[in-house]
């Protein structure tokens, strides 16, 4: 199957980006070889746009990236947003509406893209590269926003999307980041995920999901290696998707995806 990929999709973080947050220099050759063997390269990530300005950098301007989770296309070449799955207000006032009395000392958070929101309870795990805008969550959520984000201090990240998706999987679509000390939930719209997005994604460059190959590390990445005809975790990933994948390279730290991408353009 190999030899047939006309579509490489890749995760970053903990996929080709490694443990020091860097890409590395065989992982940026291998991408741009593809590229040049006329094969379409797309980063799928639950980053947001703004936060890819680093990649495209890093990438030397390599292809393009379903982002958000699958709410959000943006060209790496331009820096531009293409188009945009949004989350509506009403959905997210349901969503809060259900999570918060079932699940004490949930703080939330938005993202809409070029901008982010948060409530006061909101802790960061990492530095935010701009002043986010400060609000209840009530009035964070009063315009659409490419994904709401939950975090609890203790409950680990499995139980924690378990426990929302049995409260409100019928209104949105749930993923998870695990941190130290907590889970973090992203919440999308009802239906949108990595997978949902790429699949956008290839059928308006008449790519068939056959003719995919997608890395990935996270629970986020399960759905868009059921939709490509060949999936590979790395070996740093998370024991689903490791079970998911048809094929596991080695470690984001030792170029996993550049190995398996160099067999690639060989053939």
């Amino acid at each position: 199957m190999i030899g047939e990929v006309q579509l490489v999709v890749t995760d970053l973080d903990g996929t080709i980006v490694r443990t020091d947050r860097t890409i590395s220099e065989r992982t940026r050759q291998a991408l741009k070889a593809v590229e040049a063997s006329g094969r379409l390269v797309v980063f799928v990530s639950g980053r947001p746009p703004r936060w890819l300005h680093e990649i495209a950098d890093a990438t030397g301007h390599t292809g393009l990236a379903v982002c958000s989770n699958g709410a959000m296309c943006y060209d790496l070449h331009t820096e531009r947003i293409l188009w945009t799955e949004w989350l509506v207000p009403e959905a997210m006032a349901e969503v809060v509406r259900r999570l918060r009395p079932a699940i004490p000392e949930l703080a939330w958070a938005i993202e809409y893209g070029a901008e982010f929101g948060q409530d006061l309870s909101y802790r960061h795990h990492y530095d935010l590269d701009a002043k986010p805008i400060q609000a209840p969550v009530e009035e964070l959520i009063e315009r659409p926003a490419a994904k709401l984000l939950a975090r609890h201090p203790s409950i680990d990240a499995d139980t924690l999307m378990a426990q929302a998706i049995e409260l409100a999987g019928d209104v949105a679509t749930f993923t998870h980041t695990t941190y130290s000390g907590g889970g973090l939930l992203e919440i999308s719209a009802h239906g949108v995920t990595k997978a949902s997005g790429l699949a956008r994604l290839a059928r308006e460059q008449r790519i068939s999901a056959a003719h995919a190959v997608a890395f990935g590390d996270m629970p986020n990445d399960v759905p868009m290696f059921a939709w490509a005809g060949w999936s590979v975790a790395v070996a740093n990933a998370h024991p689903a998707v490791q079970a998911a994948a048809d094929e596991i390279t080695a470690s984001n730290d030792d170029d996993g995806v550049a190995i398996v991408l160099e067999r690639l353009v060989q053939n």
